[in-house]
């Protein structure tokens, strides 16, 4: 398999540990929705968390979506990920330019800037969990352990990556997300943030060839670790010819009439995939005679 996440525990399960690498979902997602070089850094780090965040979820209809709202250019960003790998995603604005930060690198803390974390589980329970968090700097990593350490009061360590080529292709892309369980002694705290401090970025490890596995043994250097199972990952979109006709005959009946009194044929698009349904006149007709 290409993209897939790795499942693992380690210093006797009080450590759960998912690492993953994602260049080909990233690239898909960077082709679907035409983004500039930072933006699909930050729609890329957005897809490697949820992927990772939903094979979590316990439950195999289980959803799960990531959503920011920020102050910067970018807007926000909305992902979901479902318990067996898939994910898919948009960015509210897809050709943000900015020069590089302080240190160089693609400035997405400057693209999406201040604002709020949502996490949106959907268990199949009456209503949904939401925890909504402010973002801390934006740069969507730092976010999600400050959002998992206030919101589920897991200490974690979350670390994301997409690196770009000059021809705005993706180079690299993946992450890791270590969690600490509450039975954790002090010694392995003290170890696991020693190792931390030291770690490479995450795209130096996958530059270096570093597989998930690798990533892992990496992070969790000292400790005796157990992978428990690889699961492949990649953008899917579950949209469909059937899911719009059923929004377009959800409007209302005012709606409708407009649309088709205009005697124009529509375009629909969908949000997470760019892909184009069109309809004429007459198939308009026809939905509204089905309502």
């Amino acid at each position: 398999m290409s993209d897939y996440i790795v499942r693992a525990t380690a210093a006797d399960d009080a450590i759960r540990a998912f690492a993953i690498t994602s260049k080909e979902m990233v690239e898909e997602a960077k082709n679907h929705h035409n983004t500039s070089p930072v933006v699909t850094a930050a729609l890329g780090r957005m897809l490697s968390a949820a992927a990772m965040m939903g094979v979590m979820m316990k439950g195999e209809d289980d959803m799960l979506t990531l959503q920011i709202q920020g102050s910067g250019p970018m807007k926000g960003i909305t992902v979901t990920a479902d318990a067996k790998g898939n994910v898919k995603g948009f960015p509210n604005v897809a050709d943000v330019m900015l020069p590089p930060n302080k240190d160089g690198k693609l400035d997405v803390g400057g693209a999406i800037d201040l604002g709020i974390l949502r996490v949106i589980k959907d268990m199949g329970l009456k209503e949904p969990y939401v925890g909504t968090v402010p973002l801390q700097t934006g740069e969507i990593a730092e976010d999600l352990t400050y959002y998992f350490a206030t919101s589920e009061q897991v200490p974690s360590s979350v670390g994301l990556g997409v690196l770009m080529n000059k021809d705005n292709t993706v180079a690299q892309a993946g992450g890791f997300i270590i969690q600490l369980m509450p039975f954790t002694s002090d010694e392995v705290i003290d170890k696991l943030e020693s190792n931390i401090k030291d770690l490479p970025s995450v795209t130096a490890m996958l530059s270096e060839g570093k597989t998930p596995e690798k990533i892992l043994e990496t992070v969790l250097d000292g400790f005796e670790i157990t992978i428990h199972d690889t699961i492949e990952t990649g953008f899917h979109c579950d949209c469909s010819a059937e899911r719009v006709e059923r929004s377009l005959c959800s409007l209302g009946e005012e709606d409708v009439k407009d649309i088709i009194a205009e005697g124009k044929p529509i375009e629909v698009k969908c949000q997470f995939c760019n892909k184009a349904y069109n309809y004429t006149v007459e198939e308009l007709v026809e939905l509204r005679k089905q309502k």
